[in-house]
């Protein structure tokens, strides 16, 4: 990956990672190990212990170099208002983690200098998948501060018109993720050149 590019990619993460004043989210790497001692070894070893995700047309688990997954959890206030209920708080708590490769032995001091720039590029890719998981929460946030539903005493309505209003926004979250890593694995694309780079010694 260029610097210029990489820059880029750490400047949106530090952008959309400014979380908000009352809470910031735990950020955590876990680490799957793989073994080979050239490049082609240790990216074929990805492949084959790669973290499990999604599924194929067939309905088979597609395996990934890394992924990036959240557990999202909040605490609420509602408070019946009149014959309202209004959302008064509503604060997050959000645990990123990212699932990065790591050599589970020493590497040749060359291959140890191309491993850690690949290593330093999937790491920035999977940071703005973090950003982007950062920034939906914040939306969430300010959707839910204030959400009011009228005819609703018992604050029971309020809960199911909430959960519709954050799906649409888990959905463009998905979506936004997904169109990201397209553009990232297509032709050209910063992670297409980065593993190139890395297997090939480019």
């Amino acid at each position: 990956m260029k610097p210029g590019i990489l820059f880029l990619l750490l400047a949106a993460v530090l952008a959309a990672s400014q979380a908000h004043a009352d809470w910031t989210p735990v950020e955590k790497v876990e680490a799957y190990a793989i073994a080979g001692q050239t490049a082609p070894e240790l990216y074929a070893s990805i492949g084959e212990r790669g973290p499990l995700i999604g599924k194929d047309v067939v309905g088979k688990k597609v395996r990934v170099i890394a992924h990036t997954n959240f557990k999202l959890t909040w605490t609420r206030d509602y408070r019946p208002e009149g014959g309202a209920c209004v959302l008064k708080t509503a604060r997050p708590k959000l645990i990123i983690t990212y699932t990065l490769p790591k050599p589970a032995g020493p590497l040749p001091a060359e291959l140890q200098k191309r491993w850690d720039a690949f290593a330093a590029g999937l790491a920035a890719h999977e940071k703005v998948h973090g950003g982007q998981i950062v920034d939906m929460v914040q939306k969430i946030e300010a959707l839910s501060v204030g959400f009011t539903v009228a005819n609703d005493p018992g604050c029971k309505k309020i809960r199911t018109e909430l959960t519709t209003r954050l799906s649409e926004l888990s959905q463009a979250q998905r979506q936004a993720s997904r169109d990201f890593d397209r553009v990232e694995f297509g032709p050209g694309g910063n992670l297409q050149q980065l593993v190139l780079g890395f297997v090939n010694g480019d």
